[in-house]
């Protein structure tokens, strides 16, 4: 609900995520991408209906009560990168004594061992060790995101969700940390990362899912996406033609408020292939939402 008025912020999206397997979901600011991470986290506002299901070794994330979430689920099966770090951290605890509790409680180590295991997950994250007993509000914002992705490394949960893992790094750092989540998929873990940095999205992705205003507008395999032949849907093209490497071309116009949507297809407004057909809604098929891009053959199920 905003303002007494329900919004539909996110609609009609099914995903799945195989182990060993990295999924990114890109999209816009505001395309409803980390409502969807807060969904299957249970962490949004009391106000909010979630419909629908989404199983992780037999519990349906949607339905768990708190207590399921908070102790089999979040740092256990499911582990989080938030968006916003810095909200993420206790405000009155250094790094190293969240990162000590954080192992001790998910691991079992005490004493030296949650120690050496505190300063080992922060090493994965790049995260310096002379900063370890800082406090959260002496932090710059990439070092808070550094010290929420050693948070979530802890454990090694089966899956990972990264929202916007990237923000406030430099692009050396941006490598670094995309290299490191890869890895949490070599022994068979599923990741799913959330970014509208789709050169991070290239170097991590087996798969790509693009949202728009609430909805999956095209799903594809990564190679295929970044590659030839390339996405199918208008504004997938134009996200990766908005990129300094391609064509530095930006998608004409703004998104839609979420509780102001356009009939028919969304994305219409800003198209420069928009026609009558585009007055209804576009269903999901061949792992694209468009109308324009019925006569093309078919391509590999993306199986999202």
């Amino acid at each position: 609900m905003r303002g007494g008025r329900r919004v539909a912020a996110v609609g009609g999206v099914s995903l799945d995520l195989g182990a060993g397997e990295c999924l990114a979901l890109v999209g816009e600011s505001g395309c409803g991408k980390s409502v969807l991470a807060s969904a299957l986290l249970g962490l949004l506002p009391g106000n909010a209906e979630v419909r629908g299901t989404a199983f992780l070794d037999g519990i349906d994330l949607v339905s768990a009560d708190e207590r399921v979430l908070a102790r089999r689920v979040r740092g256990r099966r499911l582990g989080l990168i938030p968006q916003s770090p810095a909200a993420h951290l206790t405000p009155v605890r250094t790094v190293r004594s969240q990162l000590e509790e954080t192992v001790r409680e998910i691991t079992g180590l005490r004493g030296a061992e949650a120690r050496r295991g505190a300063e080992a997950v922060a090493a994965r994250a790049a995260f310096p060790t002379d900063h370890l007993d800082r406090w959260p509000h002496e932090l710059s914002g990439g070092l808070a995101q550094r010290a929420a992705t050693a948070l979530a490394l802890v454990g090694d949960a089966p899956v990972l969700l990264a929202d916007e893992p990237t923000t406030g790094l430099d692009r050396d750092l941006v490598d670094r940390t995309v290299d490191e989540l890869r890895r949490h998929t070599h022994e068979g873990r599923g990741l799913l990362v959330i970014t509208h940095d789709l050169a991070a999205a290239e170097r991590i992705a087996d798969r790509v899912a693009v949202m728009y205003a609430g909805r999956i507008v095209e799903a594809a395999p990564a190679a295929g996406f970044f590659d030839d032949p390339g996405p199918s849907h208008p504004y997938a093209r134009g996200l990766l033609a908005a990129l300094p490497e391609r064509d530095f071309t930006p998608i004409p116009g703004m998104p839609p408020e979420l509780d102001a949507l356009p009939g028919g297809c969304a994305f219409a407004p800003r198209c420069s292939r928009a026609d009558d057909r585009c007055a209804e809604r576009p269903e999901l098929l061949d792992g694209v939402a468009c109308h324009h891009t019925r006569d093309r053959a078919p391509r590999e199920e993306s199986r999202a």
